[in-house]
């Protein structure tokens, strides 16, 4: 079935704000393989110039695709034949151990690709106080819509 076409445009209230930790860092750093000491290691961080750990430039990812909004049933979207199509960020500043996000976010596209459904979602991921770290942009495809 084919995504809902009223959601282009739609955004999504901020989702609730997530602390970002060294531990949680640490974490995605140790999943994705990237033995980077500014991801582990304050003092290597601020031998970088960092005020404390930094998250790796994926770890938005984390955040950005948790929205509720993304579930509503009226959207269509059938996680079971989700297929990741593509991701990207533009940063204004690394995220940080301390940081405490929201996310915001709005599908910007959808369209029929074959048998198959493309949607891409922007999201901004701010600090509480309101201050933009960074927008990723995610495709989302879903096979044989």
């Amino acid at each position: 079935m084919a995504l809902n076409r009223d959601f282009i445009g739609r955004s999504f209230p901020p989702s609730e704000p997530y602390e970002v930790s060294r531990v949680k860092i640490r974490e995605f750093a140790d999943a994705i393989g990237d033995p980077n000491p500014i991801y582990r290691d304050r003092e290597a961080a601020k031998a970088a110039g960092h005020p404390d750990v930094v998250a790796p430039p994926t770890f938005p990812i984390v955040v950005s695709l948790g929205n509720p909004g993304l579930a509503d049933k009226d959207l269509g979207l059938n996680y079971a034949m989700v297929v990741h199509g593509e991701q990207r960020f533009e940063y204004t500043r690394p995220v940080r151990a301390g940081d405490v996000v929201t996310c915001t976010s709005t599908i910007t596209e959808i369209r029929s690709i074959g048998n198959n459904e493309k949607m891409v979602v922007e999201t901004d991921v701010k600090t509480v106080e309101g201050e933009l770290i960074c927008k990723t942009y995610n495709t989302i495809v879903e096979r044989g819509a």
